[in-house]
């Protein structure tokens, strides 16, 4: 009896990257693994879009675009290669413009792209209809997206089987052009029972001969599980990675799934076990010396009541490590529940389970729903679509109040196209302001990355990626408090326009001052301004990510004098009063603690 032929597509340079390290990995380290799965017989790879297009601009100072033409270049002319896009939001958490999602399809076509898989997290169709007509326009395969998740124990009105059948018939009742349907679970709560019943449901409805496919992770446990329902149930393709980015937090590994189906009638693409042991074997070395956190190889038994997708955990959880906070972790991840619960039942897949784990790490830091998220609140909102049921009318009314938006039932594209700033035109501006050329490419990554794409375009952008080498040097190199004989770099606190510094002045003929860095205020400035002035402090770790004021400007009432970043988030630090700034004590890019004194009046 043949076997059935089930297409694989490898998605370690993509989901894998991102749910395991959060997306940091760097293109040179891993171009050489490309090949190695290549030469295994890989002709289907997940290698850019989602979250592994902002990253790079963000934590890797590289151009998605380069990073995708070297890949392309790597794995040859015939193989697919496909990306993720978010609908309307295409790579970002925000929604674009008609521009904007036009622009996003045509470039990824011209930069290597085979397929795009196109979800809305909300499955509003509305947010598919444009998006999808222009990746088929631009010659780009479309993979339309039916997103999965369980719901926590008590919730009902979606996210079971009728909801994804009355989903997919809205897709085929809107014309959507498609060549191929996923349904996908991010977060990897789905039972298998239903997702073998969602998978026949789609066969029955679906033209005989649609290609359908499932992508699930093993966050919760249960992939393989699911995986081998969804091939009874007649699925024609499924998403597997290689190790070290496999299991865990992403999707099962491909040696794994092999194992799974020995003496059943599944060929899985084609692939040899001895052959994917050498691919994996050239990965691992690849990524050797990366840090690899924990958490990404853990399955998580939270996650099914407070879904959060693997690829959106560790990166979460990477930036609480930079901002020193990852003991919150726990509960901001138990208190995810009670906002899916109110929060409309969006899918918690990029943007809404950022949105999602944002609540959560609000209503943990600052008390439960005394501070509205933007993202959520305007998805509560309906400023990105309508939620699969009505979120709790309560969390509405605070959201409304809190930032002064009226709910909205309009189209999530329509508002993008009547907001100015997100027009083509006010980008362009932007880039001109800063002496930059207006290429299309550059503009995307302007419109996309913001204030953080332009900082790269100008050359200020900085890597950061956790490798375990650098951890080593840095604590093997120790910081000098004086002179010394072996004439190591002294170092010293100094305090300029109410900054403070730190420095390394080098010995030797004449004087080299290096590695100047801003540094928190010591302890003892944090208690008390010397001018007995009105202390105005961060309300939350993070990083400052603009300083607005400057000592000697006058500032009034409610006016914002400092902007923090935290888990994505651009939090407002506002004057509770009229005066004057004596002092400015941090600097932008620095890190700073909670209740950390940012200004004095």
């Amino acid at each position: 009896m043949a076997k059935k032929y089930i297409d694989i597509m490898d998605t370690t340079f993509r989901d894998g990257f991102q749910s395991v390290f959060g997306g940091r990995v760097l293109m040179n380290d891993f171009m050489p693994a490309v090949a190695a799965a290549r030469e295994a017989g890989i002709t289907h790879f997940e290698f850019g879009g989602g979250a592994r297009f902002q990253s790079l601009y963000f934590y890797l100072n590289e151009d998605a675009f380069v990073m995708m033409d070297k890949f392309r270049e790597i794995a040859g002319a015939e193989v697919n290669l496909q990306t993720l896009a978010r609908g309307v939001n295409t790579v970002t958490l925000d929604t674009g413009s008609r521009e904007i999602v036009d622009l996003h399809a045509k470039l990824f076509k011209k930069h290597g792209a085979t397929t795009i898989r196109n979800f809305d997290a909300l499955n509003d169709v509305e947010n598919l209809k444009y998006s999808g007509e222009r990746i088929v326009h631009h010659g780009l395969k479309h993979e339309v997206v039916v997103t999965l998740m369980d719901l926590p124990p008590g919730c009902v009105g979606a996210h079971d089987v009728p909801f994804y059948e009355k989903t997919l018939r809205e897709i085929l009742d809107a014309g959507i052009p498609y060549d191929s349907v996923c349904f996908k679970d991010a977060s990897g709560t789905s039972s298998p029972q239903k997702v073998y019943e969602t998978i026949k449901m789609a066969k029955k409805l679906l033209p005989e001969n649609t290609h359908i496919r499932l992508h699930t992770h093993e966050t919760a446990g249960v992939s393989v599980a699911c995986y081998l329902a969804a091939l009874e149930a007649g699925v024609d393709g499924i998403d597997l990675a290689a190790s070290p980015v496999s299991g865990g937090t992403s999707q099962p590994d491909i040696l794994t799934m092999l194992h799974a189906v020995k003496n059943k009638p599944y060929d899985l693409g084609g692939l040899e076990i001895e052959k994917i042991l050498t691919y994996e074997e050239v990965l691992n070395d690849c990524l050797k010396d990366y840090f690899l956190p924990p958490e990404a190889v853990q399955v998580s038994p939270l996650i099914p009541f407070s879904p959060m997708p693997g690829g959106a955990l560790t990166a979460n959880t990477q930036m609480m490590r930079d901002n020193n906070i990852l003991n919150k972790f726990t509960d901001v991840i138990k208190a995810m529940r009670e906002v899916v619960e109110k929060g409309g039942y969006g899918t918690s897949v990029t943007p809404v389970s950022q949105f999602y784990f944002q609540q959560a790490f609000n209503n943990v830091l600052f008390g439960p729903w005394e501070k509205i998220a933007d993202g959520y609140g305007k998805m509560v909102l309906g400023y990105f679509g309508k939620t699969p049921v009505a979120p709790d009318e309560t969390v509405v009314a605070l959201a409304s109040k809190q930032l002064k938006l009226e709910p909205t039932t309009q189209n999530a594209i329509d508002l993008a196209d009547k907001d100015e700033t997100k027009s083509l035109a006010y980008v362009k501006s932007l880039l001109e302001a800063e002496k930059l050329e207006p290429t299309e490419e550059n503009l995307f990554i302007a419109a996309a990355c913001k204030d953080k794409g332009i900082a790269f375009l100008k050359g200020e952008a900085k890597v950061n990626v956790r490798k375990i080498s650098d951890e080593v040097s840095t604590k093997a190199t120790p910081t000098s408090s004086k002179a010394s004989e072996s004439k190591e770099p002294c170092a010293y606190t100094v305090t300029v326009n109410g900054i403070s510094y730190s420095v390394q002045v080098a010995e030797g003929e004449g004087v080299e001052v290096t590695n100047i860095q801003p540094v928190s205020a010591p302890t003892s400035e944090k208690k008390a301004a010397a001018s007995g002035g009105e202390e105005i402090c961060a309300t939350l770790p993070g990083s400052v990510f603009k300083m607005l004021v400057k000592p000697g400007d006058s500032v009034k009432e409610g006016q914002v004098l400092v902007i923090l970043e935290a888990m994505k988030m651009e939090i407002e630090i506002p004057s509770p009063q009229d005066g004057v700034v004596s002092e400015v004590r941090v600097a932008v890019g620095q890190s700073v603690e909670n209740g950390q004194v940012l200004v004095v009046l």
